[in-house]
Order: C-alpha cells, then structure tokens, then sequence
C-alpha cells in the first residue's frame, strides 16, 4: 500500500492519454506513490467540482484549472491540450496543499483506495458516524485484508496532521470498534495485500471476538492465521498471545486450506469449524477441539473416510460432507451422537450403504440427494427401513416421511419379521429382501 505521508516528496501524477466513451472524454490519470502505483480516470466536470471547492475552502488560484469550452471541446488537438494542462494543474495543486491534503483531493486521487492513512480515514469517519449503532446490534464488521493491513502499518506510524485538526478521522475510532467487536469477518481483496500474511497486530481482537470468518483468501493453512503477525509461523514458536480465548465459531470456507493443522488448537473453544469449498482431503486434529459439534467440510476432494472416524468426532453432531467424492457411509456408524448428516452430491450407489446408518439413535436429518443411489426405484422407503421404528422421525432431503412411506417401510418390516421370527436386523445377509420390489400399497 502507498503511504503518502512518509513520502510527500516521492510522488508522480500524470495524465499521460485519454479516452473517449459514449461522446463523453475521461483523463487517464497515473499515481505513483514510491513504488506504488495505480491509474484512474475523471472527465473534465469532476476536475472543475474539485476545483470550485478547493478555491472556496483552500485558496487555491481561481484561474489554475483550464477554462472549459462549449464549443469545440470534442476537437483532438483541443482536448491533448487539455489534457496537459489539467496534468499541469493537478502537480500544481498538489504541490500546493500537500501538507495539508485536503480531503476532496485525496478522494479525487484515489488515496483512499491505495493509500494506508487515507483509506484509514474513511474507516474511521465510518466508525465515527456509525460505530455506537454497529456496536449496540451486532458488534460484526467486514474487513478486507487490505483494510487490516493498512490497520496494522498505521499502528507502526505517527499521527497524521488531518487526525489531529479534525477528530472525525481520529484513529482511535477503528482502534475502540475492533476492541468492542464479537464478529469479525475478513472478506479477501484480489489487490496486492489480499493476503493474511501482512497483517499483524491482531492482539486485541484475540481477547473479544467469538465469530471469525476469513472467505477469499490463498489462505492454505490455519497457522496463516492464527500467527499472522508472525514471520516464521510455526505452531512450536506459539505462546498464550496467540489463542483466540473466545473463538466458538470458525469459518474459513472458500479459500485453499489443504490440511486442518495443528494450530487449529490455537481456538480451544471452537464449537463450529467451516471449511466448505476448500482443498481438504481428510480430517486432521480435531480432536484438539473438544468442545466441536458442527463440522462443515462440504465441496472438497474428499473420496473416503477413516474407519475410526469417531474416535476423531466422538461428539459430534452436524456433519456436511456434500459435494465430495464419498461411496460409502461405513465410517459414520458408529458417531452415536450425530444428528444431521448431510452426504448429499456425492457417489453413493449402494442402497445397502445407508444400513451403516440405520443404527444411530441420535439421527434425525439425512440428505442423500444427489448421489446416483437417489435415483434407484422407491428409494426414499428403501433409505427409511433400516431406521425400523425410527423411520418416522427421519427427514430424509429436506422432507418428513409421508403416511404411505410410512405404511409401505412397516409392510417391509412385516415382512422381514415374518421371515426372521424375530425383530429385524440389517446386515450385509439381508441384501436380497432390501433390494426387493416394494410391494403397492
């Protein structure tokens, strides 16, 4: 990010082309501050606006700005001479007001954008106006990467002149907002600093916020961000300053996370991990996460599970395993407590996957739809027998079984215990009778 106040005097503004759209002609104006840099355009209108307040309020010359023409003003060799002298003008005024820089220019040029203080300004102007009414509702605000960055560098710099005559862009806004915040979101920026790694002091928000969401982001792993002020960002290196002591939500999802590492203890009280649409291929260290009950890791490359898949979610209650690659249900049998499971779009093709199911008291919510298995004959009322006399308390994709499912799945049951002599089972033997034609009710 550019940072104007530390370099006044290493700046560039130029107008070096034009261009003309619908009859309307834009000045392409070119900003570099130190080694940034970045391009914007006005049409000769938004010069003047600029112009009449800094006249008014800054006693700037009225005569610097080029005078406008109604005639003649689409002419070629007219508007190249416009052209350099609104860059004449722009250098001008710049060098004029520099110390102060008023606002209005700094908003013309873009500074808000890409420049540390005045894009801080803008938070905290923000904050000032809105951050009283923020903080009685939802005490959530949305950050950009850039924004936490910026945040970050102006911790490390003296206090702008424009802060000091008016408080209305008073840092310490931003500063008592983060402090006071229970929901931070972190919503990435393709920009330069799109990234967590360049965002330090994240001190204070450790101790109060309860809900962090970070979307967007070439985030690949959890110690980006757990450490993020940290050059070397190794979970040994990690001391009491960087758990998050309030953290019970955790979102992350569309990102490149590829592993869930160790540093997810980091955040000891997360009882919700999102991790949907990212690149995980297997479920690692949650069980450093006693307390975690929802699991999202739906639209990843998952194609199998462990087999001792409850020993790592021994409590768990929600599960979101759609849109991955799974075949089989085998590793959910024995997670006892599981009340919503949702394997919905992936490549399930064996009714007889869903008797790995059948047994779990807790179940109540299944989404199965969009598996190859859903398309198969009375597939709902095959999904439902092996739920026995629970089959009415499952809502299977989004729907509660009907009367006539009802009736058919205790037909079946009638059926089997007829057979049996006895209550039924569901093992692997009774595959033939599963599978079998539901008779018409």
């Amino acid at each position: 990010m550019a940072s104007l106040l530390l370099n006044q005097e290493n700046i560039t503004i130029k107008i070096p082309s034009y261009e003309i759209i619908d009859g309307v002609t834009y000045y392409i104006i070119e900003v570099k501050v130190d080694d940034v840099n970045w391009t914007l355009k006005h049409r000769y209108n938004e010069f003047a606006e600029l112009h009449e307040i800094l006249v008014s309020e800054h006693c700037v010359e009225k005569d610097l700005l080029p005078p406008k023409k109604l005639i003649g003003n689409k002419n070629e060799s007219f508007i190249e001479k416009r052209r350099v002298g609104l860059a004449i003008y722009l250098n001008s005024v710049y060098n004029y007001l520099k110390k102060t820089m008023p606002r209005e220019l700094a908003l013309f040029l873009d500074l808000h954008v890409y420049d540390i203080f005045f894009l801080l300004q803008n938070m905290a102007l923000n904050f000032f106006i809105e951050g009283d009414s923020l903080l009685e509702s939802t005490k959530k605000y949305n950050f950009t990467p850039i924004q936490l960055y910026a945040i970050s560098e102006r911790l490390k710099q003296p206090c702008p002149l424009l802060e000091v005559m008016d408080k209305k862009f008073d840092f310490s806004h931003i500063l008592d907002v983060n402090s006071h915040l229970n929901t931070l979101v972190i919503d990435g920026s393709p920009h330069l600093y799109g990234t967590i790694n360049k965002i330090y002091g994240m001190g204070n928000l450790r101790d109060t916020v309860k809900i962090l969401q970070v979307h967007h982001t070439k985030l690949k792993n959890i110690v980006e961000l757990a450490m993020c002020e940290e050059v070397h960002k190794r979970i040994e290196n990690a001391n009491d300053s960087h758990v998050w002591l309030k953290v019970t939500l955790l979102d992350l999802s569309n990102n490149c996370i590829e592993i869930i590492d160790e540093a997810i203890k980091l955040m000891p009280h997360i009882e919700s991990l999102i991790l949907t649409n990212n690149h995980l291929s297997e479920i690692s260290n949650v069980t450093l996460l006693p307390r975690l009950s929802q699991l999202h890791l739906g639209s990843n490359c998952f194609t199998h599970l462990p087999d001792n898949l409850y020993t790592k979610l021994g409590n768990i209650v929600y599960i979101d395993m759609s849109q991955n690659k799974l075949t089989s249900l085998i590793s959910f049998s024995k997670l006892y407590s599981l009340e919503w499971l949702d394997v919905s779009c992936n490549a399930i093709e064996n009714i007889d996957e869903v008797k790995n199911i059948g047994s779990l008291p807790c179940l109540e919510n299944l989404r199965l739809t969009g598996n190859p298995v859903s398309t198969i004959i009375d597939y709902r009322v095959k999904v439902l027998v092996p739920f026995g006399k629970r089959a009415a308390d499952i809502c299977l994709d989004n729907e509660k079984p009907n009367q006539k499912e009802l009736d058919t799945v205790a037909v079946l049951q009638a059926l089997r215990i007829a057979r049996e002599g006895k209550s039924p089972t569901f093992n692997a033997a009774d595959s033939s009778l599963f599978a079998a034609e539901i008779p018409s009710a």
